[in-house]
């Protein structure tokens, strides 16, 4: 089980080293006044910093290899 869960957090690692963000778009109303609506779209973003995903990646590894094998 554990190997599992350290093979896992390796990949999310590694994926979060790859991509540091992603972005998404939002549909917002701006203006709701009877039968009247505004709508724009708003591009979000969420980023994180690179050190997370080599964080992750050390601690996925650090379970990966303590796990004993039955």
């Amino acid at each position: 089980m554990n190997r599992t869960i350290g093979s896992i957090l390796m990949v999310i690692g590694i994926a979060m080293l790859v991509w540091t963000g992603f972005s998404y778009t939002k549909k917002e109303k701006i203006v709701d006044a009877g039968p009247i609506q505004i709508s724009a779209d708003r591009e979000k973003s969420v980023n994180w910093p690179p050190y997370a995903g080599g964080i992750i990646l050390i601690a996925g590894a650090v379970v990966f290899v303590t796990s004993r094998k039955k």
